[in-house]
């Protein structure tokens, strides 16, 4: 499947995986790019030399195009921004701001700008600044989110920019690529369908909970301070929806989740921890590998699009 996505990548299939932090490690954007997507390293809150020995290490797994997604709130983010450069590295999504003061250092390395985005106005802003592309969040992902749901913003941003818009947010088959493309996405990311790969390198536990999940099993945490987190619901959720709605301070909200995601991602504790996922959990059922996840969704797509294309009218 070719798209301005995939010629802008120099990957075979338009799927990028999501830079979640302390999921989206070396082990997982290897298997990703060696099967055709595009890898990505999450560098989340971390240091600017683990995120350099993460790039080594992919590196020495695959010859073929990965990424890191540095969120722009990290502490070490302008060393990150360097390494990066020095590293040279294909590609780098950006989150949690505007990478406008790294553009010029990243340009000059040959890198490739992919800021995530959840709004017409940032999507203008970042194609003024370079980006080379944007991808277009809805709040059905998982982590932080915004409010627009992927089908009114994915069409919006499109509209809105000449760059190409790759969609998150509710995506996990062919169903829901082929429905991105014909929102006039060109291309797709997915961050909760990677978690629970083989390859993923996270506690059983929480891929557990991904498999276990229903339609009904997600929360959105944290309006109140105005930074919404979607997860799947467990104690820990629990108990701070019912703080939000006693008034509790952005503090005591903090206190309780530090450390959450980690708690989750490496402890296995799904029941203090952050289970962050989209809604998109209650559809996955199994673990796969990178490549049969990316090889069945490549190949549902391309049948529904053909379906569509003929005129059939899907009956199940």
């Amino acid at each position: 499947m070719k798209t301005r996505v995939t010629n802008l990548l120099g990957i075979r299939c338009p799927v990028i995986q999501g830079g979640m932090a302390w999921v989206a490690d070396y082990h997982l954007a290897a298997a990703v790019s060696e099967a055709g997507g595009l890898g990505m390293i999450g560098a989340g809150g971390a240091s600017g030399e683990w995120v350099r020995e993460q790039i080594r290490e992919v590196k020495k797994r695959t010859d073929r195009p990965f990424g890191v997604n540095l969120m722009l709130m990290n502490p070490e983010a302008d060393v990150i921004a360097k390494i990066l450069a020095e590293e040279q590295v294909p590609v780098v999504t950006t989150g949690a701001g505007s990478p406008e003061k790294y553009m010029k250092q990243w340009k000059a390395a040959g890198i490739k700008v992919i800021p995530v985005i959840a709004s017409v106005a940032m999507a203008k802003r970042m194609e003024r600044v370079g980006a080379d592309a944007v991808v277009a969040e809805g709040t059905e992902a998982g982590g932080h989110i915004g409010e627009n749901t992927t089908m009114v913003l994915v069409p919006q941003i499109v509209d809105a920019v000449t760059i190409p818009v790759i969609a998150a947010g509710g995506i996990a088959d062919g169903r829901t690529m082929a429905a991105a493309l014909m929102l006039g996405a060109e291309g797709v990311q997915m961050g909760t369908a990677f978690i629970t790969t083989k390859e993923a390198a996270v506690h059983e536990q929480y891929k557990a909970c991904i498999v276990r999940a229903k339609d009904i099993d997600s929360r959105v945490t944290g309006r109140s301070t105005g930074h919404p987190v979607r997860t799947l619901r467990n104690p820990m959720t629990k108990e701070y929806l019912r703080l939000e709605k006693d008034g509790a301070s952005f503090e005591e909200l903090e206190r309780l989740t530090l450390g959450g995601l980690r708690k989750a991602v490496v402890d296995g504790n799904v029941t203090d921890g952050s289970v962050m996922a989209g809604q998109i959990a209650g559809m996955i059922h199994e673990i796969k590998s990178c490549e049969e996840l990316i090889g069945t969704i490549i190949s549902e797509t391309e049948q529904r699009i053909k379906a569509v294309q003929k005129g059939v009218v899907w009956d199940e």
